[in-house]
């Protein structure tokens, strides 16, 4: 969230709607048609009901006020644009408020397959979707909330917890194996990869566990959690994170299962 981007903000007008053009609109439709077919099967049922809630429209970028009421009558929730990286203060303090922080660009066609920062597509069909279960909902309101109250140190350990759930978890359903998590449901590779691919490694939850798997944001996760259930996630809003922090740093890291940047270039 300290880094760069290449992508510029775009900035709502004094009505609070934010203009695209005819090919960003195009290239939402072109996103929105190619992932609803990859997850038919591979999502799981939550993920499906609130893209039912939502109704975001096929042909063009939603705007925030039409995904906000959604939410604000499901959980509480608004989506607050914002550029394409903010820093962690700024990030727990919206997530408290029970504002989810969109980027509010999308991504170029050069891009399409995989994008190492959030766009609008990821945030609105990856996240905003499950924002529309009160579990999930109920988490991440009290995941930034101790993110406000965590220290520099106890961030990093945060991080780990919000990508093994919110963006790459994995629920264990009566179906099979589903996806819930919204970096996973929002690229075409990786929704297969999660659910296929006999080269990752698949835990069940254990938030401690999770605290103490590092990961890379640049390569398909090579460790994945599967929850039992998405109602495990109205306990763990409820779990003293801080607490649960301490015990994971008590026990130290896992050794990382990826290989170093420099090994994974070269091999490349």
């Amino acid at each position: 969230m300290g880094k760069s981007s290449r992508y510029a903000a775009k900035i709502p007008d004094s009505d609070g709607i934010i203009p695209y053009t005819d090919e960003e609109h195009s290239v939402w439709a072109d996103l929105y048609a190619r992932q609803l077919e990859v997850i038919q099967g591979r999502v799981c049922g939550e993920f499906l009901d609130g893209l039912e809630m939502l109704k975001l429209p096929p042909d063009r970028i939603p705007q925030p006020h039409e995904v906000s009421a959604v939410l604000r009558e499901r959980t509480g929730w608004e989506v607050a644009p914002v550029p394409a990286l903010i820093n962690f203060d700024r990030f727990f303090q919206l997530l408290s408020e029970k504002k989810f922080p969109a980027a509010s660009f999308i991504r170029s066609r050069e891009d399409m397959d995989y994008l190492q920062e959030p766009d609008i597509f990821h945030e609105i069909f990856g996240h905003a979707t499950m924002l529309t279960h009160p579990g999930f909902a109920d988490f991440t309101e009290a995941y930034g909330k101790a993110g406000v109250r965590a220290t520099k140190a106890e961030r990093v350990f945060l991080a780990r917890l919000y990508w093994f759930t919110v963006e790459f978890g994995l629920l264990q359903t009566p179906q099979g194996l589903r996806i819930c998590g919204g970096g996973i449901a929002s690229s075409p590779g990786e929704t297969h990869y999660a659910l296929e691919s006999d080269e990752p490694i698949r835990r069940p939850f254990d938030p401690v566990d999770a605290l103490r798997t590092p990961y890379r944001i640049d390569i398909y996760q090579t460790v994945y959690y599967l929850l039992d259930r998405l109602d495990d996630l109205f306990d763990l809003a409820r779990a003293d994170l801080l607490g649960l922090i301490r015990q994971a740093r008590a026990l130290g890291a896992f050794t990382p299962t990826y290989p170093p940047k420099s090994v994974a270039k070269e091999a490349a």
